[in-house]
């Protein structure tokens, strides 16, 4: 779910259930990876060739949907792909493999977009930014947003030095053009492959604010899908939960976003903090 959110949020279970691969800037799936295929390997492991280090399932090297040789540039992350790739059963899930279809994405780059078209399509989420629309009514709702997403919108202000605000107009508050330009900046200091990541984790949660608060460490993963999460919240704790429907769209959504967010970590930064990351 690459493409930009509305501000009419549909619920989550009918967007999971719509398939885990990313979607072009057209509408266009990009990548849709089948369910479930029969384990037809017994060992994983991981070897360093030219292009970084690969992942080899018994004795065949891994291959991304192209048919490229899947190669990842640090082995903290391509012991984390291996991880998952070792710890399917009888069946293959691969609608469970974040990691691998995130790397998919960065070697094969589906939707033939460049750098700066990666970083516009995340500072565009600015537009509808979960957090920045806000309710008129009913009052206890009014107060809970106003109570989760303030501090997080103010760390944002001061942690960037710029100017977000809120508004309960269906058009959204009023970006200034130096607020992206900041955001734009900053998104610049990531390589391809964390930028693939950052827009993931977005649009997991629909929020470029909660996206980097999450990346930057200033709130959890539990918290982050919470806060992405809160007028959902604000209805269950009103007229209840349907069974497992909500718990297991919970569990999947944190799913995502972490493994976005240790994708992102694992493609920018020193190796002393990814094999850190992995071991926490």
């Amino acid at each position: 779910l690459w493409g930009r959110s509305p501000p009419a949020r549909l619920p989550r279970t009918l967007l999971a259930a719509a398939g885990s691969g990313p979607v072009g800037p057209g509408g266009g799936r990009a990548y849709a990876p089948p369910a479930e295929r029969k384990r037809f390997y017994q060992n994983v492991s991981i070897s360093q060739g030219e292009g970084g280090f690969e992942i080899n399932l018994d004795h065949r090297k891994l291959k991304t949907p192209q048919a490229k040789l899947f190669t990842v540039p640090s082995e903290a992350l391509a012991i984390a792909v291996a991880t998952e790739w070792d710890s399917q059963k009888d069946t293959i899930k691969f609608y469970t493999m974040h990691l691998t279809t995130l790397c998919n994405t960065a070697l094969d780059n589906p939707t033939q977009r460049n750098k700066m078209q990666l970083i516009r399509a995340a500072v565009k989420f600015l537009e509808t930014d979960t957090i920045c629309y806000r309710v008129e009514e009913p009052a206890a709702l009014v107060e809970l947003q106003k109570k989760e997403w303030d501090p997080v919108v103010a760390w944002a202000e001061k942690r960037y030095n710029v100017a977000i605000g809120s508004s309960t107009s269906i058009l959204g508050p009023n970006i200034p053009a130096s607020t992206k330009e900041t955001f734009i900046s900053h998104l610049a200091s990531y390589n391809m492959w964390a930028l693939q990541g950052i827009e993931y984790v977005i649009t997991q949660l629909k929020s470029l604010i909660l996206s980097m608060g999450l990346i930057d460490r200033h709130i959890t993963v539990e918290k982050a899908v919470l806060l992405s999460r809160l007028e959902e919240e604000y209805q269950i704790q009103r007229w209840g939960s349907v069974e497992w429907a909500h718990d297991y769209d919970l569990c999947e959504l944190r799913a995502r976003a972490a493994a976005g967010t240790l994708f992102v970590h694992l493609c920018s930064e020193s190796s002393t903090v990814k094999h850190k990351l992995l071991q926490d």
